[in-house]
């Protein structure tokens, strides 16, 4: 579940940079990424029950500022009740982004795609939603939407196959250059899942990052208010083997970009 990447990679859920000028946007381009990590985290949640993850991409982006792009990791989840066959994740995207002075703007559609066989019954764990973001210097704001029957599958707290449509995150983030390759990071977000409440939960993120040349480290913590009982969970129909996977961690990811 990925964003385009910044120059402070986040890990996981990355932040776009808008430090370019509309007037003087670059030509065309195509770039590709790719990264390990020791845990594949988004919104605060590990999406392969504590284990580690080798992802990758590839960015086109028109000098007009449209863009397109998709990505992909291993995850650990899908499997454990809404798709068979299922050990990857893979987001496609597309939006346009500007700036007006210091002020950046982002706008677009995202999809998360779990490839496998679907389980009867089970709630669809593809998810599309609409986003919308704005950066002013080294900060950053973004409010996603999701447009899908579902988000990631999850249903409504009185009916397991309720849709859950309208679910939302809110984040704020910041990336701060601390100058000779290094850098800090930061990030709140609250993720509403419609009508769920125990489902629902607020995460932050507070991490370090480090240019080496050939790429970028970052070493972060990631912490949420979710429910424990709600995100614990196994990799067996039986429920054994639980893990949590809203807790707090510490986990170090590398990236690099060509």
């Amino acid at each position: 579940m990925k964003k385009l990447v910044s120059a402070l990679v986040l890990s996981g859920l990355a932040t776009a940079s808008f430090s370019v000028l509309a007037e003087d946007a670059p030509a065309s381009s195509l770039t590709g990424n790719i990264g390990l990590t020791t845990d594949y985290v988004f919104r605060g949640v590990s999406q392969t029950q504590n284990g580690p993850a080798i992802q990758g991409g590839f960015d086109y982006a028109h000098s007009s500022g449209l863009y397109v792009g998709t990505w992909a990791s291993n995850v650990d989840w899908v499997s454990t009740g809404f798709k068979d066959n299922n050990s990857m994740e893979v987001d496609l995207y597309g939006g346009y982004r500007g700036a007006v002075g210091d002020v950046g703007y982002d706008v677009g559609v995202i999809t998360y795609y779990y490839p496998g066989d679907q389980i009867k019954g089970a709630n669809d764990p593809d998810t599309t939603e609409v986003y919308v973001a704005a950066s002013w210097k080294f900060l950053s704001a973004k409010y996603s939407y999701t447009v899908s029957d579902h988000f990631v599958g999850w249903g409504t707290k009185k009916d397991p196959s309720g849709k859950t449509d309208g679910s939302y995150y809110v984040e704020l983030n910041a990336n701060y250059d601390l100058g000779d390759g290094w850098g800090v990071l930061g990030h709140v977000g609250y993720q509403d899942v419609k009508d769920n409440g125990d489902a629902s939960y607020t995460d932050w993120k507070v991490g370090v990052s480090k240019d080496v040349g050939f790429g970028v480290f970052t070493l972060a913590y990631s912490d949420t208010d979710a429910d424990k009982d709600t995100y614990t969970w196994s990799d067996n129909a039986d429920g054994s083997h639980s893990k949590k996977v809203a807790n707090g961690r510490v986990f170090l990811s590398f990236n690099k970009s060509f």
